[in-house]
């Protein structure tokens, strides 16, 4: 399903969305996306003129980049280890 139409849903749909529950559901919106393969990026531009959802997906790279540099720390850390057994 094309972004763009699915922008159009989510603008369609919203209003009837408390506004203390629209940051929520478009952080939901961001994940589902995202986890259905739709690129980040694709969905900042086709959602550029809504704020609940920059927002979501701006904190959805934030904390994906924290994990991913956390996972490569971890991985570095045990390539450390596994070199310092065969020093010794």
């Amino acid at each position: 399903m094309a972004t763009d139409l699915l922008s159009e849903v989510w603008n369609e749909l919203k209003q009837y969305i408390n506004t203390v529950d629209r940051q929520e559901a478009a952080e939901v919106l961001v994940s589902v996306l995202v986890d259905n393969d739709i690129d980040p990026a694709d969905i900042r531009v086709n959602f550029k003129g809504d704020n609940d959802v920059k927002a979501a997906v701006a904190a959805y790279i934030k904390d994906h980049d924290s994990e991913a540099e956390e996972q490569l720390e971890e991985e570095e850390d045990e390539d450390d280890d596994e070199d310092d057994e065969y020093e010794n």
